[in-house]
């Protein structure tokens, strides 16, 4: 087949055109390169196809990155860094090619001292890199920076895209930084306690807090314009798609409001419930027709967010499911579990579509030394954190030839 027949059958199997507007920050990278006219389209489809291949089989390998002194609640990445969130008290950027931390954000307590100690890793051949901590020596000194503002407590959740970072802290607070320069914009203050989760889009900032309330800020404002009552427990999670919300809390309950155009109230639309206890995680399908839910019943529930019916359940774990990603550019569901393990499922098998349903793709048993605590992927990396501090990156596409093509940042 000719260049440009290949460059239709990539783009017509791996190009995905977001589902809702606005659309959510782009999660990792998309894995279609840059589209330049010379790309050779025949081994970028190849590379996919392989790439696949070692997800189904779960044939990937393990990338430790060591740093946070204490446990890392949140995370983020693309195809140049990853961000992520600590119990102690400091933002850390990495680079998510060389593996090493480029910049530790936090305030003048928080300077790292040496350590903390090399924690057990997974046996090769799935091990590839442990790169250590650069903690209490001149390199780690150089890249502590101490901003105008900073959180006093835990880092409890973040989110970026190419303009802005939004944090949420134990503090109580947020934060909103300027991306490019990890500088602080404006500290939001709204919350009676902890901020436990924030998602936001083009239009709206959501906060959730133990106080059992949601917070929506206007992002060109920065000012709060409605909160949100209706659950019994912390909220724990939340997630935006265009004007839905979807919120899961430690009362049992995940809830779908409806935005409306933004002048009017919010109002709830419908609830789903957990067969048993609170839910911790919560995740919105690209086209916001279903929910996925989990929490201290093990369970990661589907429902169908038309009717409220659940259409599937994911189960494997065997203690409280504490982080859900769901991938539907790639049909998979990665889900994490204080049973320190990572699991992953195949989204696109559902009964609704006379499919076996919740296929599960590969599990990754104690490849952490303690608890789950935040998971993300893209097309060919799995990027989470854990209670005992270090990044934890499975990547499927080492040593593909043309895996490098994939890349918007080179190819």
């Amino acid at each position: 087949m000719s260049r440009h027949v290949w460059r239709e059958v990539f783009l017509a199997r791996y190009l995905k055109k977001p589902a809702v507007s606005p659309p959510p920050p782009q999660i990792g990278g998309k894995g279609i390169g840059k589209r330049r006219p010379e790309q050779d389209w025949q081994r970028m489809h190849k590379a996919r196809k392989i790439i696949d291949r070692n997800w189904n089989a779960g044939d990937g390998k393990a990338i430790y990155m060591a740093g946070h002194t204490d446990s890392v609640y949140c995370v983020q990445f693309d195809e140049e860094k990853i961000i992520t969130g600590s119990r102690d008290r400091t933002i850390r950027v990495w680079d998510i090619n060389t593996y090493k931390c480029l910049r530790v954000i936090g305030g003048p307590a928080t300077r790292p001292v040496p350590g903390p100690k090399e924690l057990k890793a997974v046996e090769p051949p799935f091990l590839h890199h442990v790169e250590p901590s650069v903690n209490g020596t001149p390199a780690g000194d150089s890249i502590f920076h101490v901003p105008s503002d900073y959180h006093s407590a835990s880092i409890l959740c973040l989110q970026y895209d190419d303009e802005i970072m939004v944090t949420g802290s134990s503090d109580s607070t947020l934060i909103v930084w300027d991306i490019k320069t990890y500088e602080p914009i404006k500290r939001l203050v709204k919350h009676a306690s902890g901020v436990l989760d924030v998602a936001f889009d083009d239009n709206y900032i959501v906060s959730c807090s133990k106080d059992s309330t949601i917070t929506i800020w206007d992002r060109k404002t920065l000012e709060p314009k409605q909160v949100l009552h209706g659950h019994k427990g912390p909220v724990n999670a939340v997630q935006l798609r265009g004007n839905l919300l979807v919120s899961a809390s430690g009362d049992g309950i995940a809830k779908l409001w409806n935005l409306g155009n933004g002048t009017g109230p919010a109002h709830p639309v419908r609830e789903f419930n957990s067969k048993d206890r609170g839910l911790a995680a919560v995740e919105f399908s690209e086209d916001a027709n279903y929910v996925l839910a989990g929490g201290n019943d093990h369970i990661t529930y589907k429902f169908d967010t038309n009717t409220g019916a659940e259409v599937h359940t994911y189960l494997g774990h065997t203690n409280l499911v504490r982080s859900l990603y769901l991938d539907a550019h790639n049909n998979r569901v990665i889900s994490g579990s204080y049973d320190l393990s990572l699991r992953v499922y195949d989204y696109a098998d559902d009964p609704a579509q006379g499919q076996r349903g919740g296929r599960e793709i590969a599990v990754f048993p104690e490849w952490t030394t303690s608890w789950m605590l935040a998971a993300k992927s893209d097309y060919r990396r799995i990027v989470s954190t854990s209670q005992d501090g270090r990044i934890l990156m499975i990547d499927f596409g080492l040593d593909v030839d043309g895996a490098e093509m994939l890349e918007g940042r080179c190819s």
